[in-house]
């Protein structure tokens, strides 16, 4: 499976547990560096926006989310 192109801001899940940072799958982060093709640093934040994880990640261990539905083409 090809990895997904993320940019910057883009939110992602995470797809497996890394419990040395207390991070379970499927914690959200925000992509906010992109370092090389492939390689981010993801800040995963609670709710009042306090950020308690900043890691440097792969593409594949990570979803990108989506809010807006595909558009089909005319």
């Amino acid at each position: 499976m090809n990895a997904p192109e993320l940019k910057l801001h883009d939110v992602v899940a995470l797809l497996e547990p890394l419990p040395e940072h207390g991070l379970r799958r499927g914690q959200l982060g925000t992509i906010i560096d992109v370092y090389e093709t492939g390689v981010y640093e993801v800040e995963f934040a609670d709710t009042r926006g306090q950020t308690y994880a900043s890691l440097t990640l792969r593409a594949e261990q990570l979803l990108p989310l989506h809010q807006e539905p595909v558009v089909a083409s005319a």
